[in-house]
């Protein structure tokens, strides 16, 4: 009854709150080192939740909190930063950037995005492009520094390297540095870290949402790591080999000292700690491809938790597949998370070669190898066999990247959360090795020492070890550059190789005069892809992303001398018009002679030429000018080439 009582005040406490308009976080003085809470405000939570729905808010040494005149990468940057850049980038560079909201989030904020191209070179439709995006999961901030750093790259290089310019004046590039803006607000604003999401889920399957977040005892603006004694249940100990009792080594239940557990209380009473934290859902597993539900009826189906209701049911997911699918010339993706590293791409339920198309392998391979050599990652390759070693993840991106959106996705992992190598020299690469690199490189700032404080239910214990966020999630401040620049430069070598279209030569000639005043001409349109990539993968092919690349014609409908056309394409291809067509490319309706002729053509791989061959026939005529222009959904548009045939 006592338990019944308090999680129902929690309940109506959790409603007031909610109610009530949501307060904006105001600016406090940014201390000088460590972690402080605010002493005069609440970060304030949206949604009903059953445990508490506000956390005092603090000021992180490792983020810049107000913008500045200068962009830096020596710090971690907060949302309002972020969007301020975003901002002043659209002002500063208006030929180069377009900015704009592609969604909100659960909160009600915006999910802001740019689009990077020269205006003057054409449409960003109109170009190959690439979308990258960071901050999906809400602690895995250095994916948004990522594309941060990529964004000033471009812009402030344009102009001065011949190698950015050219990639702007023929490419595009659309930017979202944080798709998950609430969780990137309350991992930077509070103590607190989730895995996406804010929406309030029941994550240990109680009935009560979100009643158990972790609790911040010695009031330091970190959930650290507690350890407490326990004679009977201890499974740690200090480890032998680290002297100065930091380091804990797990044994046997029973033949330990201690118990550990992130810092935080049993506050639902249920003999577990911090398990019903707040929101719990993965944007990571919400995608269609491959979806499960986090339950089945069953018992004997696979399922998969944090998957969400529904195929995107939450607006941060779906603001990106809305988005992807409205811009079919996306051909290379990276949504960037935290920390293995590791170069990861599909399949996520299946091993490479069951399931892909081998040409289309082929590309990810080599794209494994030539990330590993940029970024320095020891790992590239599938999420099945590569990073869950045969164990599946449903709804994720990479997956719906490649079967679904038919492109080069990846879904990298920024950051090795201080695991430099064996360090010591016994031939394995544990938390002392972490250790000694975070005193020789960090100055030992990533880790706290273990210091007393007062627990409610286990008397005193310690709290300290590694920083959460800034040494095991994301890369100490310090480092950060170095990290983020690496996997900026892989994502700009993806840009590097996407298909680039240019004219080859337009021929024609007499194939056969008539004993009337007519004769046939063969006319040959050529163009290249000096790019890497074919203007498709063939997976883009078979789901119909992409519609077949095509060699339009424009003619010439001036008469001829008897008062017609005095012309015929022979075996043309006609393009029905927008009331006959159910689906695909169309035009509006107008007179036949006026429609433009085309030809499909197969896809180009790169650095090679594609020839259409049509077939015209004169009547009472003596010349025809016209132009040609070639259509590809991911190799671009090449426009009015003119020519005349006599």
């Amino acid at each position: 009854m006592k338990r019944l009582t308090l999680l129902s005040c929690f309940f109506i406490i959790s409603v007031a709150i909610s109610a009530q308009p949501q307060p904006q976080p105001q600016p406090q003085p940014q201390p000088q080192q460590g972690q402080k809470p605010s002493k005069t405000a609440n970060y304030t939570l949206s949604g009903i939740r059953h445990g508490v729905n506000y956390f005092p808010e603090v000021r992180l040494a490792n983020v810049q909190y107000e913008t500045g005149n200068e962009l830096t990468f020596d710090n971690y940057h907060t949302l309002s930063v972020i969007y301020d850049w975003l901002e002043i980038w659209a002002e500063k560079y208006k030929d180069l950037v377009e900015l704009y909201e592609v969604g909100k989030s659960f909160e009600g904020r915006p999910v802001i995005q740019i689009t990077v191209t020269n205006k003057k070179t054409g449409r960003d439709t109109e170009k190959p492009a690439a979308f990258f995006e960071g901050g999906r999961h809400s602690g895995e901030v250095t994916g948004s520094e990522t594309v941060l750093w990529l964004a000033k790259y471009l812009l402030e290089n344009y102009g001065t390297d011949p190698d950015v310019t050219h990639l702007l004046d023929t490419k595009t590039i659309y930017l979202r540095p944080v798709n998950n803006p609430d969780g990137h607000n309350l991992y930077m604003h509070t103590a607190q870290s989730n895995r996406s999401s804010v929406r309030p889920v029941d994550n240990d399957g109680d009935g009560l949402l979100d009643e158990d977040a972790p609790d911040d005892l010695d009031n330091n603006g970190i959930i650290n790591t507690m350890r407490w004694k326990d004679a009977k249940k201890g499974n740690l100990i200090p480890d032998p080999k680290d002297s100065t009792g930091r380091i804990m080594k797990r044994v046997a239940p029973g033949k330990g000292i201690y118990l550990s557990s992130s810092e935080g209380i049993d506050n639902d009473n249920d003999g577990r700690i911090n398990e019903d934290g707040i929101g719990g859902l993965d944007l990571h597993r919400n995608y269609p491809e491959n979806w499960r539900p986090q339950k089945e009826e069953t018992g004997r189906g696979f399922t998969q938790g944090g998957s969400g209701d529904y195929p995107l049911s939450e607006t941060e997911t779906r603001a990106v597949v809305i988005f992807l699918l409205s811009h079919p010339n996306i051909y290379v993706v990276n949504s960037m998370d935290t920390s293995v590293p590791m170069h990861l791409r599909p399949p996520s339920t299946s091993g490479s070669e069951e399931r892909m198309y081998p040409e289309d392998l082929k590309w990810y391979k080599y794209f494994d190898e030539l990330g590993k050599k940029i970024t320095g990652y020891d790992k590239a390759g599938d999420v099945y066999n590569d990073y869950g070693g045969g164990s599946p993840l449903f709804g994720h991106g990479p997956d719906f990247g490649y079967w679904y959106f038919g492109s080069v996705w990846y879904g990298d992992e920024i950051w090795n959360s201080g695991r430099f190598g064996d360090l010591n020299g016994d031939s394995i690469t544990d938390q002392i090795d972490m250790l000694i690199w975070d005193e020789k490189e960090n100055g030992g700032e990533g880790f706290s020492e273990w210091k007393p404080v007062k627990h409610p239910v286990y008397g005193d214990i310690e709290t300290g070890g590694f920083d959460p966020k800034f040494f095991s999630q994301n890369p100490p401040a310090r480092h950060l550059e170095k990290w983020i620049k690496n996997q900026a430069m892989f994502d700009l070598e993806l840009v590097k190789h996407l298909p680039e279209l240019e004219w080859g030569n337009i021929e024609f000639r007499k194939t056969k005069a008539y004993k009337t005043d007519s004769a046939d001409y063969q006319l040959k349109v050529s163009f290249r892809n000096k790019g890497k990539l074919p203007t498709a993968l063939k997976q883009a092919h078979l789901v119909k992303i992409v519609t077949e690349d095509r060699v339009v014609l424009e003619l010439d409908t001036t008469g001829s001398a008897a008062g017609t056309t005095g012309y015929k394409v022979i075996q043309e291809e006609k393009l029905q018009t927008g009331r006959e067509r159910r689906g695909g490319m169309q035009f509006s309706d107008e007179p036949a002679q006026r429609r433009p002729v085309f030809k499909t053509v197969p896809f180009t791989d790169g650095g090679s030429v594609t020839t259409a061959m049509f077939k015209i026939r004169f009547y009472n005529r003596n010349e025809l000018a016209g132009k040609a222009s070639v259509s590809s959904t991911r190799g671009g548009i090449l426009k009015d080439k003119e020519f005349i045939i006599r």
